[in-house]
Order: structure tokens, then C-alpha cells, then sequence
């Protein structure tokens, strides 16, 4: 009678979420532990190549998120373990046998229900939850050797692609692009650095956005990966939940509006105020301006009324201080009519005449629905990655039109240090001489038509271990010529400060 009550609390404690591995007997705990836990007859019938922990934690059956387990067979979640549960029944009616708790990180046999503990499965949980340390950060960028999938397919860390579920392509090149901002990186790859906020807003939405994204960070450099590409289902899902839909997987969207919003978000999320180092965020892209701005004289006045106005206080030129995140360029327009040799030519504009908007000297007129303006920016400070906009799309009345204007770039040593007009009057005679030199680190292409859902993205990126470019759109990832990057009808560009 007394066995039979041990058995009953013990599957009363199985069915009771993470209790169920606590052992209601000591003396048969320990005989258990000693008898099966470290000599599993099925640990054989574990298939590697079906594990995917990249889904979000459901149990198939019912779709619970509360002690889900993982089937190393089949691949597929269940809840729970004791009699009874989907994981139980799917052991007996299938003929499998070790079971994965994907909270605890334990692993089990049923329908016998003891744990296993055995050092060869230490790969699997390192794949569903990878760690770093500050030493294996440091060596990320110095890494040029290549890591082999459990399927026998070579990939070099960080160079992985991610899984286009319907259109969210536009998310995939902006993740992709933060993942190699070193800063950005570095500081997602430690839990610990940010886990304090995710503890403080559990229930909140902007929470779940900083969990995913460290863990889709972590998995994507990865070496030690069952396959060369990564599924971003669970990122994405916060993102849906975050912006309250309106970033969906099912449309495609701007990656400027994506990387705008994503930025904010998580500056929020990690408690960042209006300080420049108040988030990892701010302290990587922030950068700070001046804005002149004057307002135009109508052009239907006289000359005397023109030179009284110019005295009016509200026509003076008027200077503002504020910050930027990321840069927006404005490319010429293209010409209206063409003869039929100019049809064939694409335009072409160097890199520094569109960021000779921002010398001070240059101005731009904006116009309202009553009155114009003419600004001109002056950078005050530069960020350590510089992120830059190049507006290829205009929309008019009637639809969306792309600019496709070739941009001229250098890939390496963009020296801006001319943006700054008055620098000598600015600082001391100690930074006179220092230069603003960045390296081109991610490029951002638009491919196709403007409409959404009818054009394509697609990014390169420069892996530093090996110094090669590699494209990824998607889920193919190709090595490409840094000759070939500059013929691309760049979108989103991320540089680095020397």
C-alpha cells in the first residue's frame, strides 16, 4: 500500500510543471540515480537532425507554454510527463523515450520517468541555449576557421542565414546588420547584461523583445549549430507583440520604419533616458546636430516689403540642438524626359556630395502647406557607428516611385572629417589633427519594384575574421566581391569609426 502511495505522489509531482523533478522518496531517488539515470539504454535513438529549438515553446498537442518537453526522436514539443500527459502518450504510442524539459534543461526517459544525466547530451543544450563568455566574445572577430553543421554544411559563424517565414525579409537584413555592430553585439551576447530588465518588466511585451533578441544573437554566432541557418520565429513574434502589429511577418515593411522603431524600443526597454550613455543604444548610434532654419520670403513681394521682413525677428535665421540616430540622404532626382540614348544610362552620385548636406553651408528647402523653409545641419558629434539612410522612395498621388540612382561609396577609410566647417574655431589644437575616418561595415539593397511585397532585400556584410564580404538575402549566403557592393542600389548603410 505504501508502494503504491510513493508511485501515486510521485506522478502527482510530474504533472505539477518543474516539481515534477523533485523525487518524493529519498531512498528512491537515490535508487533511480544510481540504477538508470547514467546508463540510458535509448540514449542511441537521439536524431540531432531533427532538433529545432529556433519555434516558440508549444506543446503541439495543446499548445500549452507551461513544462513543455522536447522529443529528441522526432523533434516535436509535448507537455508534461507523468500519466497521462501528451509527453507520456507520445512515448508510449511512438516508442520514444528521452524527453528534453526546455525550461530546466533536464532530460528524461518515459514512460519509465527518470532522469537522465550523461555528458554526450551536453551539445544539445548548448545549441538550445548557447553561452559566451568575454574570451569567446574577444575572438569572435579574430575567428577565420569555418564550423560544420551536424548535417556536414560549413558556415562561418555570424554568417548565417535566417529564414524568410513569408515577408518578413525586411526584419531579416536589419537583425542581421545589428548582429556585426560590434557594440550592439557584444553587449546582447552576455545575458547578464540585461537580464536585470527583462526580470523588471516580465509581463511586459518590451521584455520579451530583449530576451528574443539576445538569444536570436547568441544562436546566430553560434559554432557549435545543428544547421547553417537560424528560423527568426521567436524574435519576430515579439516584434508582432511589441509594435502591436504593426510590424507583421505576413506583409512586407520598411526596413528604415523596422530599424527605426526597433532601436527606440529597446532603448526603452533597457530603462535608456535622454542621455547620450543612458543605453547601448544611444551610446553606439547616437550622434548630435545643429539645425539652422530661416523662413522664405514670399516671392510675390516687393523689394521694400522684402528688406522690412528680412528685419522681422520671425524670418531670422533660428539655430536648434538635437540628436540623431541615423542619417537620411536625399538622392538627386532623376530627369523627367529622356531621349532614347539616355534610356540605357544608369545615374551615378558620389557618396560625398549627398552627406554635403550636413557640411553647414548647404541648403535644403521644406516646405508645409503654408509656408517654406530653408535648413542647414551642422554635426556636432559623431557616433561610433554610423548608420545612413538613402531615400530611394517617393510617394505622390497616385503611387510609389523608386529613385534607382547609383550610389558611389568607398568600402573602406569614408574620411568625413570635412563636415565640419569651423572645425579649427570648434576645438583645441590637440584634436585638430584627428580625423573622422569609418569602415563600411553592413549594406542594405532594395531589389525590384517599390510596392510592397514586389521588391526584395538583401544585405552584405564584411566578416572581419577572414576580411571577406559576404551576401545573404534570406537563407543563401554567398561570398562576394567588395568591387560588386558598390553597383548595388544601396538602402541602409552601417559604418564604423576608426
Amino acid at each position: 500500500m505504501s508502494k503504491r502511495k510513493l508511485i501515486n505522489d510521485s506522478i502527482n509531482n510530474n504533472n505539477n510543471g518543474d516539481n515534477g523533478d523533485q523525487i518524493s522518496s529519498k531512498h528512491s531517488s537515490t535508487k533511480k540515480y544510481d540504477n538508470r539515470s547514467r546508463h540510458c539504454p535509448y540514449l542511441d535513438t537521439i536524431n540531432r537532425g531533427v532538433l529545432d529549438f529556433d519555434f516558440e515553446k508549444l506543446c503541439s498537442i495543446s499548445l500549452s507554454k507551461i513544462n513543455v518537453y522536447a522529443c529528441l526522436v522526432c523533434g516535436k514539443y509535448f507537455q508534461g510527463r507523468g500519466i497521462g500527459t501528451h509527453a507520456y502518450m507520445h512515448s508510449v504510442s511512438c516508442g520514444h523515450h528521452v524527453f528534453l524539459n526546455l525550461n530546466t534543461l533536464k532530460f528524461y526517459c518515459l514512460p519509465d520517468n527518470y532522469q537522465i544525466i550523461d555528458s554526450s547530451l551536453d551539445d544539445i543544450v548548448y545549441v538550445l541555449k548557447p553561452t559566451f563568455s568575454s574570451n569567446d566574445i574577444k575572438k569572435l572577430d579574430l575567428n577565420n576557421k569555418l564550423s560544420i553543421a551536424y548535417d556536414g554544411t560549413a558556415y562561418l559563424p555570424g554568417i548565417v542565414g535566417l529564414n524568410n517565414i513569408k515577408e518578413n525579409d525586411y526584419c531579416n537584413v536589419i537583425l542581421q546588420a545589428l548582429s556585426h555592430v560590434k557594440t550592439i553585439r557584444n553587449y546582447f551576447l552576455i545575458e547578464s547584461n540585461y537580464d536585470h530588465f527583462v526580470q523588471q518588466n516580465a509581463q511586459n511585451h518590451s521584455a520579451l523583445l530583449l530576451q528574443r533578441f539576445g538569444e536570436l544573437l547568441r544562436k546566430l554566432w553560434n559554432g557549435k549549430n545543428f544547421k547553417a541557418h537560424v528560423s527568426p520565429h521567436e524574435m519576430l513574434q515579439a516584434v508582432v507583440l511589441s509594435s502591436k502589429k504593426r510590424f507583421q511577418i505576413t506583409q512586407q515593411g520598411d526596413p528604415i520604419d523596422f530599424l527605426s522603431w526597433f532601436l527606440n524600443a529597446l532603448h526603452s526597454s533597457l530603462k535608456g533616458t535622454n542621455k547620450n550613455d543612458s543605453s547601448i543604444i544611444f551610446k553606439t548610434f547616437r550622434g548630435s546636430m545643429k539645425t539652422y532654419t530661416r523662413k522664405v520670403i514670399p516671392i510675390d513681394r516687393t523689394i521694400e516689403e522684402k528688406l522690412k521682413l528680412m528685419e522681422n525677428e520671425e524670418y531670422a535665421e533660428k539655430c536648434e540642438d538635437g540628436n540623431f540616430l541615423y542619417l537620411t540622404l536625399d538622392l538627386p532626382s532623376t530627369p523627367l524626359f529622356r531621349d532614347e540614348m539616355s534610356e540605357n544610362i544608369i545615374p551615378q552620385v558620389p557618396l560625398s556630395r549627398l552627406l554635403a548636406k550636413f557640411d553647414g553651408n548647404s541648403e535644403k528647402e521644406y516646405k508645409t502647406y503654408k509656408d517654406s523653409f530653408l535648413k542647414r545641419f551642422v554635426i556636432t558629434k559623431f557616433p561610433k557607428h554610423l548608420i545612413l539612410y538613402i531615400k530611394r522612395f517617393t510617394r505622390n498621388t497616385f503611387f510609389l516611385e523608386k529613385n534607382p540612382t547609383i550610389v558611389n561609396f568607398p568600402i573602406k577609410n569614408a574620411d568625413l572629417s570635412e563636415l565640419f566647417p569651423n572645425r579649427n574655431e570648434q576645438v583645441n589644437d590637440q584634436q585638430q589633427n584627428l580625423k573622422i575616418v569609418y569602415d563600411l561595415v553592413a549594406n542594405i539593397v532594395h531589389d525590384g519594384q517599390p510596392e510592397s511585397g514586389k521588391g526584395t532585400y538583401r544585405i552584405h556584410i564584411l566578416h572581419k575574421g577572414t576580411g571577406k564580404w559576404f551576401e545573404i538575402q534570406d537563407l543563401h549566403v554567398t561570398e562576394i566581391l567588395p568591387q560588386m557592393i558598390t553597383l548595388s542600389e544601396a538602402y541602409i548603410q552601417i559604418w564604423e569609426q576608426q
